[in-house]
């Protein structure tokens, strides 16, 4: 059964043209190509990019945070209530108003009183200042070597200039040992943000994170098979020129340089929209349904790897959508922060609920602690 498996799961018609086997790309006279092999470098990538990461945040990015003074916010913590706990850990975190009023019949608290002890249990779940500037400085840091390593790779490279030199000879081109290192480092670390997504700051698209980070290691590991390794570094560079800029701005903003940071964020729409609403569909796309009809008919792969870019554009007009709508606060309103993220509620009593405070042991200084 496992052969029969395998051989339906490295049938050539799905991964390769007409004409074209497995055995045509054997290496030979100094041509080396692409193996589904090289794929499996990807995990120990991963396990080694978690590491870097940790030094990066403990010996760098903390320290860099206590340079510019970036502090976690000092957080109210909740009364002892093992029925309010309960719930909160088995059926939901944000009670409805039914729920508040029940809730209020078992512990005969008021209902201000559960609401904030609602809101005070969620903020301890939610990871601090420190940790979003951390994650957010190693995601700069990696996209700006991986777009600075796909720049050197590919700046001579024919088929940056001209899109139609991405099929010259397909699928017989032989892996050049920039684009090697260049699949394992993206697959590597997309891999290692699918690992640390249960820990990392969790968003409101964190849905939306995992199809991306699924439909592009699908991408990369389709592209290294079906050879189709030329398009796959475009794609690449494309998507981490902007990220760059993103992950930046939220740098500066944590960090409450906020000119520079509003700036950054400007540069990261233009790019954005530019890269991955422009050149993205119109030519990297079009250079993949149009292109490759040429050079051989269409087979499983052709249809499988454009439907799979089409994936990602359409999460790309999502966060347009998203970033439109923080462009609009950031123009009319105040812009405060990432839309994405699952920011911190007001944790403090109101004033009509001063006397019940005190009587709880939170008082004025654990009010002003809490903000």
């Amino acid at each position: 059964m496992l052969q029969t498996v395998s051989e339906w799961l490295w049938w050539e018609r799905l991964w390769l043209p007409v004409n074209v086997s497995w055995s045509d790309l054997e290496d030979s006279e100094g041509r080396i190509y692409a193996k589904g092999s090289h794929l499996f470098s990807a995990l120990p990538c991963a396990l080694c990019m978690l590491l870097v990461r940790y030094l990066f945040e403990r010996y760098l990015a903390t320290p860099l945070a206590d340079v510019w003074g970036i502090k976690d916010r000092l957080r109210l913590t909740v009364e002892p209530s093992p029925l309010l706990e309960n719930y909160f850990c088995n059926q939901a975190k944000a009670p409805s108003q039914a729920d508040v009023r029940s809730l209020c019949k078992k512990t005969s608290w008021s209902e201000r009183r559960i609401q904030v002890w609602f809101r005070r249990r969620r903020n301890q779940d939610r990871p601090g200042l420190r940790k979003r500037f951390c994650e957010a400085s190693w995601r700069c840091m990696f996209y700006m070597f991986a777009f600075i390593y796909g720049v050197v790779a590919l700046y001579d490279k024919p088929w940056l200039y001209d899109l139609r030199e991405v099929w010259a000879g397909f699928p017989k081109q032989s892996m050049l040992p920039s684009q090697y290192w260049y699949y394992i480092l993206e697959m590597g670390f997309y891999v290692s943000l699918l690992l640390s997504l249960s820990f990392d700051v969790k968003r409101k698209d964190f849905k939306e994170q995992v199809i991306h980070h699924t439909a592009t290691l699908t991408l990369l590991s389709f592209s290294w098979i079906s050879n189709y390794i030329r398009i796959g570094t475009l794609v690449m560079a494309v998507h981490d020129c902007s990220d760059i800029l993103l992950e930046g701005a939220k740098v500066f903003n944590y960090a409450t340089w906020h000119r520079t940071a509003n700036g950054m964020f400007v540069v990261f729409t233009v790019v954005f929209m530019v890269s991955r609403i422009i050149i993205f569909p119109f030519w990297l796309i079009h250079c993949t349904w149009v292109y490759p009809l040429d050079h051989y008919p269409p087979f499983f792969g052709y249809y499988f790897f454009n439907v799979m870019l089409m994936v990602l554009q359409l999460l790309h007009i999502y966060w347009a959508f998203l970033i439109s709508r923080m462009v609009y606060k950031f123009i009319f309103s105040t812009l405060d922060g990432d839309d994405r993220s699952d920011e911190e509620e007001e944790d403090s009593d109101p004033p009509s609920d001063k006397r019940q405070s005190h009587l709880n042991g939170s008082g004025i200084r654990g009010r002003a602690n809490g903000h």
